[in-house]
This record gives C-alpha cells, structure tokens and sequence, in this order.
C-alpha cells in the first residue's frame, strides 16, 4: 500500500506562522493553497463572482494569519473549520453590500435622466465637464494609494501578465497577484465612489 504525502499538519502550519518563524512565508503559502477550493464555493453556495470569491478568499486567509500571529486562534477547531467560518463570513458580507450597492443604484433618478433634459450643446458640455472631473479624482485616488497598489494596477492596465508582475514586484505567484490586485481595484473603486457622493 502506498502512502501519499498530506503536507503539513495544522500545528506545523501554526507553528510555521507564528511571528519568530525562519518559514513564516513558506507556511503562509501551505495555508493559502490548502483551501483555496473554497473559491469555487463561495462562486457557487454564496453566487459571487470569481473575482469576489477570490478577494473574500484571501482576506480570510489574513484573518487567519493575523489571529494565529496574535494568539486569537486558540485550536479549539481545526484550521479546516476555522477557514470556512471565517471564509463563510466574508462571503455573507460581499452579498449584503451587493445587495446593497444595487439597492442604493435603485434610488433616485440618475444623472443620465436630468442630463437628458438638457439641450444638446449644454448636455455635452456638461458630459465633458464630468468626465473630465471623474478623471482626475480617478487619479488622485489612485496616487493615495500604496506604491505596491500603484504598480500592480499600473503593469496590469499596460496588458503585463500577473505571472510577469509577480517577478517583477517580488509576489509569490499569479495568483496571489490577482487576488492583490483585486483587492487594490476595490478599494480604489470604493475611494472614488466616496468621493463622488
């Protein structure tokens, strides 16, 4: 009978993750391949997008690291539970500001209406005036944003692949890039629809 390598164990995994740990980045990546199938769950149980799965996906893995770093997580379940609640959690919080992003898209009459009403010369003026203005807060929010942020969003608008980027930007692997990069886009979105309201 032949005996298959299961990889780390949960304590070597914690063990590994802990603050004075010489393989702290090596334990980092066990745990973020280890339940990486939960993507595909949240993509199906929770009806988020692969982008939104993914971004959920591994700011659960933060949380865990984080908790294990600062001794929240005690091991009274198994790393395997701990994820998932945690990963459930996240998904829980994506569908309810779904929800509400298009409830809030609902209210009122756009922008688009009012301008409509306008003459034709005044409407593309102000079309003008407003694209314009959207650029430049555009670019304002992405300069408030860290120079890793910048970088990453700058390589993947000029068509560099995330392999590439990775390399270049010192991450562990594409996918990892993504999933930073996703995050960095979000919050970017989010600044810049503060900043319009």
């Amino acid at each position: 009978m032949k005996l298959f390598a299961t990889g780390p164990t949960d304590l070597e995994i914690v063990e590994g993750i802990a603050p004075s740990s010489p393989r702290k980045r090596f334990f980092e990546d066990k745990l973020y391949n280890r339940y990486d199938y939960l993507i595909k769950e949240g993509v199906f149980k929770h009806r988020l997008t692969e982008d939104e799965s993914s971004i959920a996906y591994s700011d659960s893995v933060l949380s865990v690291i984080e908790n294990i770093e600062n001794g929240t997580f005690e091991g009274r379940s198994s790393l395997k539970t701990y994820m998932h609640r945690i990963f459930s959690n996240k998904c829980v919080d994506q569908v309810r500001k779904n929800t509400t992003n298009r409830a809030q898209v609902n209210l009122g009459g756009s922008v688009d209406e009012h301008l409509y009403r306008l003459q034709d010369d005044t409407r593309s003026v102000i079309e003008e005036l407003m694209e314009q203005h959207d650029i430049g807060l555009l670019w304002k929010c992405l300069e408030e944003l860290g120079e890793k942020c910048r970088q990453m969003i700058r390589s993947w608008s000029e068509g560099i692949a995330d392999r590439q980027i990775a390399l270049e930007l010192g991450y562990q692997s594409a996918e990892v890039v993504k999933t930073s990069r996703l995050r960095c886009l979000e919050k970017l979105r989010s600044n810049f629809l503060q900043r319009l309201n």
